[in-house]
């Protein structure tokens, strides 16, 4: 990867992965694994929590984006990562709005301050 960027990941539904492949995000690694995974009704946890597993395994990979909803279904292995980079972005997807209060690497961000540190 020396002279190239990092990639972006992203394990979402079809509409969010469309929105982004459509953006560009859209790669093939050296052994034909993709960036990216739509997740389906009949999609496994299993399979979700690999992707993610192989997506965090990537030296190629800098960010992943993960729709909220599809986080809390593997919300363990997203609280055991503990690594800078990849960074685990969860965002909104169209039926599930974002909430704060669900997203554990925000928990963890705002544990590191406290309100007199804005002051």
């Amino acid at each position: 990867m020396a002279g190239r960027g990092k990639l972006i990941a992203v394990i979402g539904d079809e509409d969010t992965v469309t929105g982004f492949l459509l953006g560009g995000i859209g790669e093939l690694n050296k052994n034909r694994k993709p960036n990216f995974l739509v997740v389906e009704k009949d999609t496994s946890i299993t399979e979700i929590e690999e992707t993610f597993k192989s997506f965090l395994a990537r030296n190629d990979i800098a960010i992943i984006l993960i729709n909220q909803f599809i986080a809390e279904m593997i919300r363990h292995a997203i609280d055991a990562h503990m690594e800078s980079i990849p960074a685990v972005l969860e965002i909104p997807s169209k039926e599930h709005p974002y909430d704060a209060s669900k997203d554990s690497i925000l928990r963890r961000a705002k544990g590191m301050f406290c309100a007199e540190d804005f002051r």
